[in-house]
C-alpha cells in the first residue's frame, strides 16, 4: 500500500471524516516517532487501556491513526460485552481485540495466536494492561483436529497456514488443537475469528461451540482468502447461518444493528448474531467509551 493510498484510507475512515487534518498529523507523527524510538511505544487507547506498538505492526498502527482500526467490529465488541462475559479471540495477533475486551471492558478473554513473535507482543500488551488475571493465552493454532500445521512467519497480520512450505521463504511448525478442546465446555458470548482464510477448518473443530445457545455473536473475516485452501466463502457463510446465526452490520454511532442479505461487507469482517433482538438491547444499553477524544 502506497503512502497516498494509506492517507486516503485514513481520511475516509468514519472516525476521521470530520477531523482529517488531525488524523494526517497523527500518521506523520507516528512515522517520525517510530523511526526514532526503536523499542515498543506505549499508546493510550480506549477507556484507559494501552497498546504497545512497534513500527511495522499494520493492524495495531491503524488504531493510532483511526482510533478504532476496524471501526464497526470493534464498536460492536465494545457495546456487546460486559465484565461478566467471556470473549474468544482466534488469531489475536498482538491482541488489540483482547485488550479492548479485557482492559477497556473488564471481560474475561481467551486469546489464541500461533506465531511466536506475535504471541510475544500479545503477552506484552496483556502485561502492560495488567489484565493477566482476566486473559488466558494460547500459543497454538486451531483447526479441525489436533496435530501440527506450518505457518508463515514475518508477515505481521498476514501470517497464515501454508500447505506447501516450499512456497514460503520463512515458515514454522505450530501445534494445533480444536476450539472445542481448548474451551473445555466454556462458552464465550462473542468469538472473533481472523485466520487468513483458514476459517473453515477452525469451525469444523468448533461444532460444540457453535451449538451453544449462550454464544451470541461471531466476528469473522471473509475476504476470499479461503480459496487458496479450496474453501468457498459462500459455503462458510451458510455454515454459520445453519447454526442459527443471522448476518448483520453495525453502526457504532447510532448503535443500529441491521440484518444483512448475503455476504455484505467490503472484503473485511462479517458479524453474525444468534438472537438479534437480545443483542440489539445489549448494544443500546452499553455505556459510552472514550475513543480518540470521542464518546462512542
Amino acid at each position: 500500500m502506497t503512502v497516498f493510498t494509506l492517507l486516503r484510507c485514513i481520511c475516509t475512515h468514519p472516525m476521521n471524516r470530520k477531523h482529517k487534518t488531525r488524523a494526517v498529523f497523527r500518521f506523520f507523527g507516528w512515522q517520525i516517532k517510530s523511526r526514532v524510538v526503536r523499542r515498543g511505544i506505549v499508546i493510550p487507547w480506549v477507556n484507559g487501556s494501552r497498546l504497545m506498538v512497534r513500527k511495522g505492526m499494520t493492524g495495531a498502527t491503524g488504531n493510532i491513526y483511526n482510533g478504532l482500526h476496524e471501526y464497526a467490529d470493534m464498536g460492536f465488541l465494545l457495546h456487546l460485552l460486559r465484565p461478566s462475559d467471556l470473549f474468544l479471540d482466534v488469531g489475536s495477533n498482538v491482541g488489540v481485540y483482547t485488550v479492548l475486551a479485557s482492559s477497556a471492558i473488564g471481560s474475561h478473554a481467551i486469546a489464541i495466536e500461533p506465531v511466536p513473535a506475535a504471541f510475544e507482543s500479545l503477552n506484552d500488551n496483556i502485561t502492560l494492561n495488567t489484565t493477566s488475571a482476566l486473559v488466558e493465552l494460547h500459543n497454538i493454532g486451531v483447526g479441525a483436529k489436533e496435530g501440527t500445521l506450518t505457518f508463515t512467519a514475518g508477515h505481521d497480520t498476514m501470517n497464515h497456514v501454508v500447505t506447501d512450505a516450499s512456497d514460503a521463504q520463512e515458515v514454522l511448525s505450530v501445534p494445533v488443537d480444536t476450539l472445542d478442546h481448548v474451551l473445555a465446555g466454556r462458552c464465550p458470548m462473542l468469538v472473533k475469528i481472523d485466520v487468513e482464510g483458514f476459517e473453515t477448518p477452525v469451525l469444523e473443530g468448533a461444532e460444540g461451540l457453535l451449538d451453544q445457545p449462550s454464544l451470541q455473536a461471531i466476528i469473522m473475516e471473509l475476504n476470499g482468502m479461503g480459496a487458496r485452501y479450496g474453501f468457498d466463502d459462500i459455503v462458510l457463510h451458510q455454515r454459520v447461518l445453519d447454526h442459527g446465526f443471522t448476518a448483520c452490520s453495525y453502526d457504532p454511532v447510532s448503535r443500529e444493528l441491521k440484518v444483512c442479505q448475503g455476504i455484505d461487507h467490503d472484503g473485511g469482517n462479517m458479524i453474525y448474531v444468534r438472537d438479534v433482538e437480545k443483542v440489539r438491547e445489549r448494544l443500546r444499553s452499553a455505556p459510552k467509551f472514550k475513543v480518540a477524544g470521542y464518546l462512542l
